[in-house]
């Protein structure tokens, strides 16, 4: 009769010790990770983060990109503030954030809860809608805006139809911003996507209750819709809120670059390029943009704080 000896019991509470070959394999991979990731952390720090802390530091500065930074501490600040034209930009660009942005997402709401509607085609109405979105930022596009804008072209001769004499939009202080609210208004598609988004996820079961119930098409879009895609509303409201405080593009162009006439379109940003590579005034430049940053920080710290009277999230109401 063989013996067979029984191996030591392990002692309770011991665990067999790592392989150091899955040590080697684990760096490896997380080194892998990080070479992958190599090229964007150059990329944030040389071209985001990098200018970013030197735009603070030239903003307490004298700085006209030709002679060496001098300190000057709030001087800029202080100058910024009295200033005209940068008092005019500010209300300039307040005006259009104010109208173009609640139109832009009144219109976007619409064409969503129009092709949220089964129909033939819906594929290719979505995209024929979306077009202007890839294309609006673009040179071209402000070009063209110009010329439909202009004396005697399309607008004013359709506007000349209906008695409306007021010439070109371009070259009338009075209007030229329209033209700019115009365009970012045409340029509705990504805000509809998202809303369309959000309206695929509205269950029907509420829609058929309300229903049942007696109530109403504008009923049910107030009680039902609005409440259901409050969170892609927010989102929405918050991203269009901040492209339209820095809209520069299409105020540039279409005034042909000099932000005006009489700086009817001297939005923020076009008063900084101005201020920045027009009179080498980097410091000063450098100013403004953090000034802008604060205060779209602060536009975001007031809509995040709004929300929670009028956002209607699924897991706080679980």
């Amino acid at each position: 009769m063989t013996l067979v000896k029984e191996a030591p019991a392990r002692p309770a509470g011991k665990r067999p010790a790592a392989a150091p070959a899955g040590r080697r394999g684990r760096r490896r991979e997380n080194l892998a990770g990080y070479l992958f990731m190599s090229p964007w952390i150059a990329g944030f720090l040389l071209l985001t983060a990098g200018p970013m802390i030197a735009s603070l530091y030239y903003a307490f500065t004298s700085y006209n990109l030709f002679t060496p930074p001098r300190w000057i501490g709030l001087d800029n600040f202080t100058t910024m503030f009295h200033d005209p034209r940068w008092q005019k930009s500010v209300e300039v660009t307040l005006k259009y954030v104010v109208v173009a942005t609640p139109l832009k997402l009144l219109l976007a709401l619409g064409v969503a809860l129009l092709l949220a509607q089964k129909r033939r085609g819906e594929g290719l109405y979505r995209a024929a809608f979306y077009m202007p979105s890839l294309i609006g930022a673009s040179v071209s596009v402000g070009f063209v805006w110009r010329a439909l804008f202009s004396d005697d072209a399309i607008v004013d001769r359709t506007q000349k139809v209906f008695g409306i004499d007021v010439g070109g939009w371009i070259g009338n202080p009075d209007y030229v911003l329209y033209a700019l609210v115009a365009l970012s208004i045409w340029q509705f598609g990504a805000p509809m996507v998202i809303f369309l988004a959000g309206l695929k996820q509205v269950p029907q079961e509420l829609y058929e209750a309300a229903e049942m119930d007696g109530a109403g098409p504008l009923r049910r879009f107030w009680n039902i819709t609005l409440p259901m895609i409050s969170p892609v509303l927010f989102f929405n409201v918050l991203l269009e809120s901040i492209h339209a405080f820095q809209v520069f593009g299409s105020a540039y162009v279409v005034s042909n670059t000099y932000c005006g006439p009489a700086d009817a379109t001297l939005v923020y940003t076009c008063y900084l390029y101005q201020k920045g590579f027009k009179e080498a005034q980097m410091g000063f430049a450098s100013a403004m943009a953090w000034t802008l940053v604060v205060a779209v920080a602060l536009v975001t710290a007031v809509l995040f704080w709004s929300q929670k009277k009028w956002v209607h999230y699924e897991e706080a109401a679980k």
